[in-house]
């Protein structure tokens, strides 16, 4: 009887990688399938932005201007700026942390009580005790904390984006993916996030450090990301087991 409960749960759990697991069956003898190429925001996940704005102000007209108050700039360049235009975003982060602390903690106490007098009753008091004692307690703690953090992280990426969402206030909402499968191995990488037209260089690009809101994700599936992943029973076990 007391497996039963176990049983139960794996079965439960199996019903909820159900769907995971056929579609890894599915790929039994085949690479990993790409994802086809659509427009992001038919993407079920897909939500438009909305962001704080300031108030809009008109912009007045002069006659016999070619120059229009707001605009920015005097030319119009080919760099993106309307719902569908490509715009490249570069990734280059490189960062690196190293924290270590150190405690120490040490603390010893003691305490005596005692009546020697106590309104002369201490002459009834039977002489196996001691009134001069009566109390005496001690204690020590001694705690010993060590821990370190040494993170090293560089990636570097190029991936074309689609602007999809032109903010009233001129920001663009930029949706980038990109597949590429190498021996069996599917790599997937996303990015979103905001950016603002000015901060588009002249060869229409933008660095992921000048998008606001970014969201970058660099994964994959396929066999070698199968072997580097703990079994789901493993991780049930994990998070369930108290000790």
């Amino acid at each position: 009887m007391a497996a039963l409960p176990i049983i139960c749960l794996g079965v439960g759990a199996g019903l909820l990688t159900g769907c995971g697991t056929l579609s890894r069956l599915s790929e039994v003898g085949r690479p990993p399938q790409m994802t086809p190429t659509s427009d992001p925001t038919k993407d079920p996940k897909y939500r438009p932005l909305t962001m704080p704005e300031p108030a809009p102000q008109p912009s007045p007209r002069e006659a016999n201007a070619l120059w229009r108050p707001g605009s920015r700039a005097f030319f119009k360049d080919q760099r993106a700026a309307q719902v569908g235009d490509i715009i490249t975003v570069l990734v280059n982060m490189n960062d690196s942390a190293n924290l270590t602390n150190d405690t120490t903690a040490t603390r010893t106490s003691s305490e005596t009580a005692g009546l020697p007098n106590l309104f002369g009753l201490e002459s009834i008091v039977p002489k196996a005790v001691n009134m001069s004692s009566l109390v005496s307690s001690s204690s020590g703690n001694s705690n010993v904390g060590s821990g370190q953090i040494q993170r090293n992280e560089a990636v570097t990426l190029r991936v074309a984006g689609v602007v999809t969402q032109v903010l009233p206030n001129g920001n663009l909402v930029v949706a980038a993916s990109q597949e590429f499968m190498v021996n069996s191995e599917l790599r997937d990488l996303r990015v979103t996030g905001v950016v603002r037209p000015q901060d588009i260089a002249s060869d229409n690009t933008v660095t992921h450090d000048r998008m606001a809101e970014a969201r970058i994700s660099y994964g994959g599936r396929g066999n070698l990301t199968d072997l580097q992943r703990a079994r789901w029973g493993q991780q049930m076990l994990d998070i369930l087991a108290p000790f």
